[in-house]
Parts: C-alpha cells; structure tokens; sequence
C-alpha cells in the first residue's frame, strides 16, 4: 500500500511537505530491492543539500546507495534513531524518515503523486 499523503520520485524516495519543511525517506520498494539495511551515513543538521543530489548513503547486505535529497535546502534534523536500528528502514519505510529539510527550492513538478508512483512500481517489478 502506497500512501496517499506523501510525494515520490523516480529513485524511490518520498518526501512530505510541511510549509518549508521536507521530510524525506525510502520507499518500501526501494528497501526490498536493497535487501537487509545494516548501516545508515545521516547528514547533519546544518548541512546544505542539492536537488538530486546525496542526502545520505543505506547500506545493505547487497550493496551501499545514495539516497537523493527531493529538495534543495538545508538539513535541520537526521533520523538518528537509525543510527542504532537502521533496519527501522525495512520494517517500517513509510514511517522512518531519513532526515527534515528547510526547503530553499523544490520543483513539484518532478515528484509523482501516489498513483504515478504505483503505476512505476509495477513497470519495475515487471522488469525484476
């Protein structure tokens, strides 16, 4: 079940808006093509963050993936709860957030609602 309350994009993350805030995390397809998450790389508060660009680095028992920032801005918090469980990312995607981001520039228009992102989902679970 995709939630309806949240953004996605094309490399799986999500991102929930609240005014300039961004709260960012993986999407459950993205943990299950990651396997087993055994370490999270957080930003730190002050960091400054690009569009698409790393945000964090998951790693699993398959593989290390950059997690990409949705907006461009600041980092005013990190997940650090996932410092110490970082398969909090598998068991429960739609609810640990990876870090908050004071939004400086977003561009909506990239982000897929929650029946594009369904729609995607099922063109790469085609392709696995």
């Amino acid at each position: 079940m995709i939630p309806n309350d949240r953004k996605y994009t094309k490399d799986h993350e999500w991102v929930m808006i609240d005014g300039d805030m961004a709260t960012v995390g993986l999407t459950d397809f993205a943990q299950h093509m990651l396997g087993d998450i055994v370490f999270v790389e957080l930003p730190q508060p002050g960091d400054s963050v690009e569009a698409g660009g790393r945000l964090a680095v998951v790693e699993s028992v398959k593989a290390a993936s950059d997690v990409l920032s949705v907006p461009a801005g600041e980092v005013v918090e990190s997940n650090t709860a996932l410092e110490d469980a970082p398969e909090k990312l598998n068991s429960d995607p739609w609810g640990a957030w990876i870090a908050r981001v004071r939004v400086t520039t977003l561009n909506e228009e990239t982000l897929l609602n929650q029946d594009a992102y369904a729609a995607l989902v099922k063109v790469e679970e085609e392709k696995a």
